[in-house]
């Protein structure tokens, strides 16, 4: 048996280094990749006009639009929903929030019946768009992360959408 020629095994060790440096690096571009797909507007950027801001937010390949914003100054994620009545926060994220649990309201939602809380949200951000005293729901059975930004919030803007485009558009004029 000969014995093992000098820089061999550190050579292996370098091999075998690299294979790892290199997979960790995949895995974090397709993850990356992958949340970029489900929402391509963590940073929403702005459009300023003499009179207004407006945002553009592409769609996900599920069709949804979801966006990055902030309620009270905290990072949040949108998912726009013309169809919901109230913006709805759901319970854990508005317990770190600091959201204040208001009257009990009964709400219908797709599951059934449901005792939400009213509550108010200081201002709520979209990009550049900024809204003040919003009216909110603290909901019960939603999970995730994800604050639905219903017409409470959309009826303040004018919205339209156009080929996966939608555009918020918020007047300046007071």
């Amino acid at each position: 048996m000969s014995p093992p020629v000098p820089g061999r095994r550190a050579g292996r060790v370098m091999l075998v280094l690299a294979w790892g440096a290199g997979l960790l690096l995949a895995t974090r571009f397709f993850g990356d990749w992958e949340d970029n797909q489900r929402n391509p507007n963590r940073s929403p950027e702005s459009v300023h006009g003499s009179d207004f801001v407006e945002v553009q937010l592409a769609s996900s390949r599920q069709g949804h639009y979801l966006a990055g914003g902030q309620i009270n100054g905290a990072p949040v994620t949108f998912l726009l929903d013309t169809g919901a009545t109230q913006v709805a926060v759901p319970v854990e994220l508005a317990r770190r929030l600091g959201l204040q649990p208001g009257a009990p309201i009964l709400i219908s939602t797709a599951n059934g019946q449901a005792t939400a809380h009213r509550t108010r949200l200081g201002s709520l951000k979209l990009g550049d768009i900024v809204l003040r005293d919003v009216d909110a729901l603290i909901a019960p059975g939603m999970t995730g992360e994800e604050v639905l930004l219903g017409m409470s919030a959309l009826k303040q803007l004018e919205f339209t959408q156009r080929a996966g485009t939608l555009v918020l558009r918020q007047s300046t004029l007071q």
